[in-house]
């Protein structure tokens, strides 16, 4: 079946090239790299779900070992260079606010859970937890 086999390239081929265009955390680039090794396997496995079947398998293989060897390891959330941004809100001791950094409104924790940080206050970013800032006040008592 040289269709079949033509089809698991092709299909390859485009989510491959959807991750260039539409950066996907490479679960476009792990389902193409899947595909393309199903449509080798397809000239030899000639059962249409056996393949399906692999493509999954091969997917999720492939996107568990992107995540890890691509995640940083832990507790290397810390930013190189310590670099400032301003509270947009007041940030409770062991809550949220909100801090604008590089033009953009964070949401921030403080590094402290003891300190309150008032808003329109100057702090430095010193880590990040996903799409969590962790800041400190650049002068204590403020």
């Amino acid at each position: 079946m040289p269709n079949i086999t033509l089809i698991w390239l092709l299909a390859g081929v485009i989510l491959c090239s959807v991750e260039v265009v539409l950066p996907t955390a490479f679960v476009a680039l792990t389902m193409g790299v899947s595909a393309i090794a199903v449509s080798i396997f397809s000239l030899v496995i000639p059962n249409l779900t056996l393949q399906v079947v692999l493509w999954l398998i091969g997917s999720i293989l492939a996107m568990l070992l992107s995540r890890k060897f691509l995640t940083s390891p832990k507790g290397s959330n810390l930013l190189k260079d310590s670099q400032e941004g301003q509270t947009l809100t007041e940030i409770p001791p062991g809550e949220s606010g909100r801090v604008l950094y590089e033009g953009n409104s964070w949401r921030a924790i403080a590094g402290d859970e003891n300190i309150e940080i008032s808003p329109q206050q100057k702090v430095y970013i010193i880590g990040r937890k996903g799409n969590t800032l962790i800041v400190l006040p650049t002068k204590f008592g403020d």
